[in-house]
C-alpha cells in the first residue's frame, strides 16, 4: 500500500519517542500489505477497529495512542487521518476526520 502523509507519523514519533518503534513497524506492515477490503486489514491486525467510510483505527503502544487511516482499496492508498493519544481520540469523530 502507498501511505500518504507518512511524514506525519515521523514527526509524531520525534515528539513521542515511545511511539517510534510501533509506528515504524505499522508502516512496514502497511507498505507491504495488499489490502483489498476491510477484512484484509482485520486478518493482519486483529485488534483494528473497522469504521464506515473505509476507515480503520489501530491501537498504538497498548492503546495509549490511536491511529486512524482511510483506505482507497482500488488504488492501494492509505491516508493518515489522525494520530494522537487515546484522550485526544475520544474528542474526535473518527468517521468524519
Amino acid at each position: 500500500m502507498r501511505i500518504i502523509s507518512a511524514g506525519t507519523l515521523r514527526k509524531y514519533w520525534t515528539n513521542h519517542k515511545e511511539t517510534e518503534e510501533p509506528l515504524r513497524a505499522w508502516v512496514g506492515f502497511a507498505k507491504r500489505a495488499d489490502w483489498k477490503s476491510p477484512k484484509d486489514i482485520k486478518k493482519q491486525f486483529t485488534k483494528a477497529c473497522i469504521l464506515s467510510g473505509n476507515r480503520a483505527v489501530f491501537d498504538i503502544c497498548g492503546g495509549n495512542y490511536r491511529l486512524v487511516i482511510k483506505v482507497n482499496y482500488e488504488h492501494r492508498i492509505v491516508w493518515i487521518r489522525f494520530l494522537g493519544t487515546h484522550t485526544e481520540y475520544d474528542k474526535i469523530n473518527a468517521e468524519e476526520i
